[in-house]
């Protein structure tokens, strides 16, 4: 008994499990349960005949209630016209691509629930396509082929905002829209493409053209760039050079400065020693030449001081002596009177002529005749015989070399001639003193001069001695 009874509840509770698993509904997050047989009351709708649950779970009243379910994923929709006119006629062709869902909130999903519950799923494909055809051929239908073909974005925002009234009147909404192709069957967007293509070329090229400019700006730039930094290092590197050569140069210098400080002081300390050794050779050659030269220069100029000052005294009585006579002839001379003039003459004539006679070899003086002078160098004939015997004398002299009168001189004062008888005598002078004895380079120089032999005179009787 007590078994039958625990297998009759063991089988009254498997049947309340499976009762109640028939009859509880969990709700996926993809999907909304739609309780029908009930009513709900929403803000937006009021009291609904349905009860919608999303997410959860909830028991189905048996008998009562009947559950569809609203699938919430997207559906992937190609949208595509053909011939649909735009804005200006031209019929155009539109690939496009759309995702469409389930609204899952109210108030759209309301309006789903009653236009689209339990419908297939691809005939809720065909209607939202329908729609966005519809759609599309309207928003072309304000649009040029230009604005479609050059913003295919704006074209795809209109289109959604065109679209998402409709859909939403059937509980759809419109995730995305994207534009694929725009294409037409005149070539009318050909036609605008190359005329793109060549505003797109031209921009290319001058945006190529400015991009190269910029580059070899650019380059040009940095090529300077480049070359001052070059030239920046090789500043600094000659800079650094010129200061490495300063502080070489400074260093040289002091080195080189001590070394010519040591050059100078040794050749001070050479010169100094040169200098005491020059001072001793002075002192050498002034003792010598004081020995070899200025002492016996100071003997000689004793020497001929002293035997100037004895020709001095003689000279001096010379002189005297001199005077003296002098005296003595001029007070004879004062004592004969009228007559001293003659008895002068006949003085000096006869000396004059003894000096003739002994030069001249041979001649034997017979008289001597004094002829007196004229007045006017005219008288008797005596003046032009004075003047041709003073002319011969001359001429003699001049191509002889022998003075006749002077030789006669000479000769009559050496041998000592007395005067005439005839003629008075006149006091004579002392004889004067012995001169000193003259250097011998006189002598020397005498006899190097050549002696004349003396001529032949023409023997004559008798001389003719002009007198006034």
């Amino acid at each position: 008994m007590a078994i039958a009874l625990t297998i009759l509840g063991v089988i009254g509770l498997l049947l309340i499990a499976l009762t109640v698993k028939k009859l509880l509904y969990i709700c996926q997050p993809n999907e909304v349960l739609i309780f029908s047989g009930g009513t709900s009351r929403h803000d937006s709708r009021g009291e609904v005949p349905y009860k919608p649950i999303k997410g959860g779970r909830k028991v189905r009243i048996p008998l009562f209630e009947v559950v569809d379910r609203m699938v919430l994923t997207n559906m992937a929709i190609n949208v595509a016209v053909s011939g649909a006119f735009s804005k200006g006629g031209i019929p155009l062709n539109v690939d496009g691509v759309a995702n469409v869902k389930i609204a899952g909130e109210e108030p759209l999903l309301g309006n789903a629930v009653e236009r689209l519950l339990g419908k297939p799923r691809h005939e809720i494909i065909n209607i939202a396509k329908e729609t966005l055809e519809g759609n599309l051929r309207g928003v072309l239908a304000k649009l040029t082929p230009e604005e479609v073909n050059a913003d295919k974005l704006a074209f795809a925002q209109q289109l959604m905002n065109e679209a998402d009234d409709d859909l939403n009147v059937l509980g759809l909404v419109l995730d995305t829209l994207k534009i694929q192709n725009v294409s037409d069957g005149v070539g009318y967007l050909d036609s605008i493409g190359r005329i793109s293509g060549a505003e797109v070329r031209k921009k290319a090229t001058i945006v190529e053209a400015e991009a190269q400019a910029d580059a070899t700006v650019k380059d040009a730039q940095n090529r300077q760039r480049t070359e001052l930094v070059r030239i920046d290092a090789t500043i600094r590197t000659l800079m650094a050079q010129c200061e490495r050569d300063v502080t070489d140069a400074k260093t040289q210098q002091a080195a080189l400065v001590a070394e010519a400080n040591g050059q100078i002081g040794a050749a001070v300390v050479q010169a100094k020693a040169e200098l005491e050794v020059q001072r001793a050779r002075i002192e050498q050659v002034r003792r010598q030449l004081e020995a070899d030269i200025i002492t016996p220069a100071s003997a000689q100029m004793l020497a001929r001081s002293q035997q100037a000052q004895g020709e001095a005294a003689t000279i001096v009585e010379e002189g005297k002596a001199t005077a003296e006579v002098l005296k003595r002839i001029t007070t004879a001379w004062k004592q004969a009177g009228p007559n001293a003039r003659e008895v002068f003459l006949m003085q000096k004539l006869q000396t004059m002529v003894g000096t003739l006679t002994r030069t001249v070899e041979g001649v034997k003086v017979d008289k001597v005749t004094v002829l007196p002078r004229s007045a006017h160098g005219n008288g008797n004939g005596g003046g032009d015989i004075a003047a041709r015997v003073i002319g011969a004398n001359e001429q003699i002299k001049a191509a002889l070399g022998v003075d006749v009168v002077g030789a006669v001189s000479a000769k009559l004062s050496g041998n000592g001639a007395q005067p005439s008888a005839a003629a008075p005598s006149a006091p004579r002078a002392p004889s004067a003193p012995a001169a000193a004895p003259k250097r011998q380079t006189q002598p020397r120089q005498q006899a190097r001069r050549p002696q004349r032999a003396a001529p032949q005179a023409p023997q004559s009787d008798s001389v003719f001695i002009e007198a006034e």
